[in-house]
């Protein structure tokens, strides 16, 4: 006698996470993986555009600003809501971010502004077991 299978879910998980090594090349690796995931969840392409440019921003600053032993890593995850999508950065520094001022002379220093701009609403926090932060932002899907 066969046990009945059961039918394979029918949608995506609708949170991941992606673990990366603390290195340039993983910005790149997190978009990459970001629009896979928001074309599974058939998000539209203003949304996806949006949170790709963010999550890069979050990622280069704890790429670049983290200053943690080596070895360490990047974790960002993505959750999607029936109104919202929240994606948040994690590193092992406790130092929280703060945006700044840049001049027009300035190169950097314009990411925390730019999600401070565009996301619905966002912040950080160091984590609650003692090691590192986690800085996220979400934009509003509804109507989406």
């Amino acid at each position: 006698m066969q046990t009945p299978r059961l039918p394979l879910p029918t949608t995506a998980p609708k949170d991941i996470e992606w673990r990366l090594p603390r290195h340039a090349r993983s910005v790149g690796r997190a978009r990459t993986l970001f629009r896979e995931q928001a074309k599974s969840w058939e998000l539209p392409q203003e949304l996806t555009e949006t949170a790709e440019l963010l999550l890069s921003e979050l990622m280069t600053n704890a790429y670049r600003h983290a200053k943690v032993p080596p070895g360490r890593e990047i974790w960002a995850r993505c959750e999607l809501t029936e109104d919202r999508l929240r994606m948040t950065v994690t590193d092992a520094s406790n130092t929280l971010p703060t945006p700044v001022t840049p001049t027009l002379e300035d190169e950097t220093g314009r990411g925390l502004t730019l999600v401070a701009t565009l996301a619905d609403d966002w912040g950080a926090e160091r984590r609650e077991c003692g090691i590192g932060k986690e800085v996220w932002f979400e934009l509003t899907t509804a109507g989406a």
